[in-house]
């Protein structure tokens, strides 16, 4: 099995999300940033299948030079090699012009099976998955809280994740999985596995290397971007009720009000 798995870099979850005052887009340079998490449950699927029946697992990531970071996590996981597309013309490109950059690497790994998280804690879009699928031509299924491939039949078939429970559902491979964080529990990069990870294959490339049109991608391109934000409102204090005797009839006339009783 030739599995590639797409990870991202992106602030850390308790860091307070900000825009870049200049060109509006997310802030990743005066924050910590991490794996997206739901990437990690992807890259851990990917690995339990490669232990079934074999294989490689490719991690593939577009991003900044220190994205690198999230991909020698990847591969401390124990993925086998990774390709980071990183060019100062990609910064600021929107979904779409992301999912064709990506599509463009992947379509040269040749997998057999491409992994994605359901969305990133940054953007939560939610809609990569489908674009990768739909660029590369390949059937798409979604929500997956258990993966089964069957090399041999040529087909994956997972548990869709439902409101009242689940539904199956089976594809042809190639194919595109997005998986949900119920599916596994990720693994920790043992020490060994950290210090393999610097001797892995990792491919480097330019928008050029990718064969993109460097004035196809970037911000001055995007479809979409951002015009303005604004900041939340601050909360306000909430009521402080004074327990005399008498609290709880306060607090149930307090909701009352509130016409929440």
């Amino acid at each position: 099995m030739n599995i590639v798995v797409t990870v991202k870099q992106v602030p850390d979850t308790w860091a307070e999300k900000k825009l870049d005052a200049a060109d509006k887009t997310v802030d990743r340079v005066s924050v910590d940033n991490v794996m997206n998490e739901m990437d990690e449950y992807g890259v851990e699927e990917a690995l339990k299948i490669k232990e079934a029946h074999g294989g490689e697992v490719t991690v593939v990531t577009m991003g900044p030079a220190k994205a690198v970071e999230t991909i020698r996590k990847a591969l401390s996981m124990g993925a086998d090699k990774a390709v980071h597309l990183t060019d100062d013309a990609l910064h600021g490109s929107d979904a779409l012009q992301t999912s064709a950059a990506l599509a463009k690497v992947i379509a040269t790994l040749s997998p057999d099976l491409v992994i994605t998280a359901t969305e990133a804690s940054d953007a939560r879009g939610g809609v990569m998955g489908a674009l990768l699928a739909e660029r590369l031509g390949l059937p798409q299924l979604t929500q997956a809280r258990k993966v089964t491939v069957d090399p041999g039949a040529g087909t994956v078939s997972i548990e869709r994740l439902a409101d009242n429970g689940y539904a199956l559902v089976e594809a042809s491979l190639p194919a595109v999985v997005g998986v949900v964080e119920k599916i596994n529990q990720p693994r920790y990069p043992s020490f060994k596995g950290i210090m393999a990870a610097k001797k892995k294959p990792l491919t480097t490339l330019s928008a050029g290397d990718a064969g993109l049109d460097a004035g196809a991608v970037g911000l001055a391109a995007a479809s979409s971007t951002v015009v303005d934000s604004q900041p939340a409102p601050p909360r306000q204090s909430g009521t402080i009720v004074k327990d005399e005797g008498d609290g709880g009839t306060k607090i149930a006339d307090f909701l009352a009000a509130q016409k929440l009783i």
